[in-house]
């Protein structure tokens, strides 16, 4: 799905006038991320979705790329609602590194200032890493900070099509939880959640309460913690974001 593009008349953009694609996997970050000079992808959190969208894109349509959601972590010290802007995006043997670096005056202008914020690497990956023992077997193989389904695809287009590319990404389940296996199975083709899956499932398995009571609270921290990176997105908009080229 692809939220439309809006012309934005600031003098900053005049030069090139062209929106920075946002790629997103759930509706909730689409929604946060849409504005001025921005076109939204929203995948579904479905990489083979996303990758069809990709294929049928017009690179020269937009002058950079951004992922921008929730995401895993791999990093036992980070909690819900703490930011990661990726130093690198790593997916296999592929790799992607940071050309510039977000310094901290950039992330305390964008308005990131009550928030925890970390440059760290990203992890790409094809489903939902839900155990805490998968996230850990990542975070020992990659050393990255967290993992997400877009990033690395979104990289990749970035990398084919020679455009600038950046990540950030917000806690959106720690390292040390489980996702339960009800959130993995319940998001529906728009990128909203199915609350007939949910209940469903509670139905089934009267014990996931507790688990899914902390999975929301947690989601929705990391949601409060996204809409405050609005101004970031709006930074990258206007020139000021991080570039990142694969190696």
């Amino acid at each position: 799905m692809i939220l439309g593009a809006v012309d934005d008349q600031a003098a900053a953009l005049r030069q090139d006038p062209r929106p920075v694609l946002i790629v997103t996997g759930l509706i909730q970050e689409a929604r946060i991320a849409a504005g001025p000079g921005l076109t939204v992808i929203c995948s579904s959190s479905d990489p083979k979705q996303l990758r069809a969208i990709m294929a049928d894109f017009d690179a020269s349509s937009i002058r950079g790329v951004i992922s921008f959601g929730v995401a895993g972590g791999l990093d036992p010290s980070l909690e819900a609602g703490d930011i990661v802007i990726a130093t690198e995006v790593v997916a296999g043997e592929r790799r992607w590194t940071s050309e510039v670096a977000l310094t901290d005056e950039l992330l305390r202008s964008a308005g990131l200032g009550r928030q925890r914020v970390v440059r760290g690497g990203l992890v790409g990956a094809e489903q939902v890493i839900a155990a805490r023992s998968a996230k850990a077997a990542l975070r020992s193989e990659t050393g990255a900070a967290a993992v997400d389904m877009e990033s690395h695809i979104a990289a990749d287009f970035a990398a084919a099509a020679k455009l600038p590319f950046a990540a950030l990404r917000v806690i959106s389940d720690p390292a040390n939880r489980s996702l339960p296996q009800i959130v993995s199975s319940a998001i529906k083709p728009n990128g909203d959640i199915d609350l007939r899956k949910v209940l469903r499932g509670i139905a089934r398995h009267p014990t996931s309460i507790r688990s899914l009571v902390s999975t929301g609270i947690d989601f929705n921290r990391a949601l409060r913690s996204l809409r405050g990176c609005r101004n970031f997105v709006q930074d990258a908009v206007l020139g000021r974001g991080g570039l990142v080229a694969e190696i």
